[in-house]
């Protein structure tokens, strides 16, 4: 997720130019779940993979930005976007000594150690293909060589293992950029 590229709305007009009522704050996660379910398109369940929560949480996260949007505007009031748990794109990384794949949040920050085993054996990770736009696809996929099977409805992705490498694999389309599938559309 990348911040958006606003923070907030006001509304104009004869009635509003007078109210000082509080503004209603749309955090982070709510702002995200309204890209992604009526900016992006994406069905509930499409929409809570790219969030990483389950199908139910996002539609609670869902159902509160639609509400406090509704109550900005009925009662004219200004919408902050701010707040929230989340945490933004950030690099991503590969340790050499244990195969995992992490990010590291803080760009202002260099990072020298694998946060799992601690070792100093890390290099940046780059995603195939570019940065084209994202197809979700009901695929498992290999963060280490990029090989790809049919997800099985009931069996995590990252419980299966790679035929080609042993890497464990993980959902196309997971949260933020990690195994993610990318695709001409």
């Amino acid at each position: 997720m990348n911040p958006p590229s606003i923070k907030g709305f006001k509304p104009y007009g004869l009635d509003s130019e007078g109210t000082a009522a509080e503004p209603v704050t749309v955090l982070f996660e709510e702002y995200e779940a309204l890209r992604l379910s009526d900016y992006d398109s994406l069905n509930h369940h499409q929409a809570s993979v790219m969030m990483g929560v389950s199908r139910p949480t996002f539609t609670r996260i869902y159902a509160s930005a639609l509400q406090k949007i509704a109550v900005a505007f009925v009662e004219g009031r200004q919408i902050t976007i701010e707040g929230g748990k989340v945490y933004f794109d950030s690099e991503w990384h590969h340790c050499n000594a244990c195969g995992c794949y992490f990010n590291h949040p803080h760009k202002n920050i260099p990072n020298e150690m694998c946060p799992l085993c601690g070792s100093k054996e890390i290099v940046d990770f780059d995603f195939p293909e570019g940065n084209q736009l994202l197809h979700l696809e009901d695929m498992c996929i290999c963060p280490g060589c990029h090989s790809e099977q049919a997800h099985q409805p009931g069996q995590p992705c990252k419980e299966q293992i790679c035929p080609e490498c042993g890497h464990n694999m993980m959902r196309a389309g997971a949260a933020g950029k990690r195994g993610l599938k990318k695709k001409k559309i």
